[in-house]
């Protein structure tokens, strides 16, 4: 009978033995085509073929996290399986984690989901846990942060969600001050205490010798956790034995998951947004579709160009512009509208909203905006019934904590799974002063003899995204008159 063995190399990996020729099968099994490689630098230089493979067939090494899809295959072509190390789970019980729970005293108390993640992931020792944005994985990641107690390093991707974490964590019921050290930008990266929450880019390039100190790894935000950069930090963690990675959304390839249950381990789906909507955890939400129709001397113009250019004419446009700042004036309470490009957008839908915002506060937030300064415009907002936030997707559309935030305005189209649910996200959240949301979706509409421009097919792209996430939605026509 032909045979495979599996054994534990080290934290990051595992070793798979066989006869040659089911290791080229486990090799294809495993190797994957890069979405949009084609359009990348290195597979346009002929320096790559655009295919991410996760097994090597000459060390038999994969990442720890895909022994399952091991066994699956195994079992699919009737090979014969051998551990030849322990991959059993860990005890532990409800009755364990709520007597836990009990002895830590946290201010507030798990829900039941929640609490199946927590003992889910204590049995599993790694695991990506799939949780939507406002179904409260902050708590979850203080649950486990508190359980192990012991060297922990927490990875988000921006300088917002490091002092938001610990701010979190100190809402819980931790002293965050004196036990979580807090890395972003030129922040001393050596600290004593035993938490450490830190931006991907402020240690990927720090020896492995730093990463050994941590017993225990957290990922927030895990879906960005793909680039290289991001895998080197979990790749230097040898003898980490506790992996957990938090994301709320996959961008559906099969190379992402895969990767990302490799780095962590199997994918655990906590709830559904839907769900938490339908159980009133979060706001009742609905989305207003607002497709902009154009004169057809626009429309023949701009089937002869590409995006960018499509994009740079769309950002540029004065009448589109003022649509949308009549809008966020329009809308009663906290409104929160989103863009793409500093300079070319941004800035100026800034300064439109500003001139006649009259008492409303507005701010504005990108990229060069310090950290600290974004966690304090976030709770000035949390306070404010009726503010206007003009943000960058980049800073905004992920994990940022604004419970007080009745409208989100999509300025900037796009197509990205994770950038949108995670955008939609930011309007999720209840308040003692909120109980519903909407999106504004702005689209354009500039078909000319059935040819649909760009920007057209990526907001068909988030009409997929909606149907599939259950969301409420209404069209809605609008002839912008371009003078």
């Amino acid at each position: 009978m032909d045979l495979v063995q599996v054994e534990k190399f080290n934290e990051v990996y595992v070793k798979v033995k066989s006869e040659p020729g089911i290791m080229m099968e486990l090799s294809e099994h495993f190797t994957f085509e890069v979405p949009d490689a084609k359009f990348m630098p290195s597979y346009r230089n002929k320096y790559w073929d655009g295919k991410i493979r996760l097994l090597n067939p000459m060390t038999g090494l994969i990442y720890a996290g895909l022994v399952r899809y091991i066994e699956d295959f195994c079992k699919s072509r009737s090979y014969k399986l051998e551990y030849q190390s322990d991959f059993s789970c860990e005890e532990f019980s409800f009755k364990e984690a709520k007597e836990f729970i009990l002895n830590i005293k946290p201010t507030m108390q798990p829900r039941d989901y929640q609490m199946d993640a927590f003992v889910h992931a204590v049995r599993e020792r790694r695991s990506l846990l799939l949780s939507p944005t406002a179904s409260g994985k902050s708590f979850i990641i203080y649950l486990l942060v508190r359980y192990y107690a012991r060297k922990t390093l927490i990875v988000v991707p921006t300088t917002s969600l490091v002092s938001q974490l610990s701010s979190d964590f100190a809402d819980y019921g931790f002293n965050s001050s004196k036990l979580v050290h807090c890395i972003s930008g030129g922040k001393d990266k050596q600290s004593d205490k035993p938490i450490t929450i830190s931006t991907w880019q402020s240690i990927f390039k720090l020896p492995k010798s730093y990463f050994e100190q941590f017993e225990v790894v957290i990922g927030d935000e895990a879906h960005l956790f793909q680039a290289k950069s991001l895998t080197s930090i979990l790749d230097k963690l040898t003898d980490c034995k506790y992996r957990f990675g938090f994301t709320g959304t996959l961008d559906g390839s099969n190379t992402h998951k895969l990767v990302l249950e490799g780095l962590f381990g199997p994918v655990r789906k906590v709830i559904t947004t839907s769900e938490l909507i339908e159980k009133k955890h979060l706001a009742d939400f609905q989305i207003k579709a607002i497709v902009l129709t154009y004169p057809d001397e626009v429309r023949q113009m701009i089937a002869r160009l590409d995006y960018q250019a499509e994009m740079d004419f769309l950002v540029r446009l004065e009448a589109r512009n003022k649509f949308i700042k009549n809008l966020a004036l329009s809308l009663e309470g906290n409104t929160l509208l989103l863009f793409q490009f500093v300079d070319k957008h941004g800035k100026v839908l800034q300064d439109m909203v500003s001139k006649e915002a009259g008492n409303r506060k507005v701010f504005f937030v990108h990229g060069k905006v310090d950290g600290n300064d974004r966690e304090e415009i976030r709770r000035i907002v949390e306070k404010e019934t009726n503010a206007i936030i003009v943000a960058s997707f980049g800073t905004f559309s992920t994990g940022v904590n604004i419970k007080n935030l009745h409208n989100v305005i999509f300025a900037s189209p796009s197509k990205s799974r994770i950038r949108n649910l995670q955008s939609i996200g930011r309007g999720l959240r209840k308040s003692d002063t909120k109980t519903s949301s909407t999106l504004y979706d702005i689209s354009d509409d500039m078909t000319w003899k059935s040819k649909k421009n760009y920007t057209l097919l990526h907001f068909i792209e988030r009409i997929k995204i909606y149907n599939e996430e259950k969301f409420k939605y209404k069209l809605y026509k609008v002839h912008l008159d371009i003078k």
